[in-house]
């Protein structure tokens, strides 16, 4: 998986500070979890981005965003779970989750 500067100072930081996380985050989360075949990459995306945005977990959404486009989630469905999760999550996460992917689109 391809990142940014930002990514990779963030998992620079994460490795000094917190090793185990770190090591626990490359291999079991991205390593093992996000390998499964029972759901495509894809369909993990989109289930990670209506999680952070339900939780608002906001400053974990630009990662996957950006991680959703690279899995093939288009801009439109992004734009559309966003929407959807206003209803069901709230507005106020909803309205944190447009910031950041405006932020992603701005890029």
């Amino acid at each position: 998986m391809s990142t940014t500067s930002s990514q990779t100072q963030t998992l620079d930081t994460m490795s000094r500070l917190t090793p185990k996380f770190a090591e626990l985050t490359e291999q079991v989360l991205f390593g093992d979890l996000w390998k499964r075949n029972e759901l495509s990459a894809r369909d993990r995306s989109l289930i990670t981005v209506a999680a952070l945005i339900a939780l608002n977990r906001v400053e974990q959404l630009p990662f996957h965003l950006s991680l959703a486009v690279k899995n093939g989630v288009s801009q439109a469905e992004l734009s559309e779970v966003i929407t959807h999760l206003a209803f069901y999550a709230g507005w106020p996460a909803a309205a944190s989750a447009l910031s950041r992917f405006a932020a992603l689109n701005d890029q």
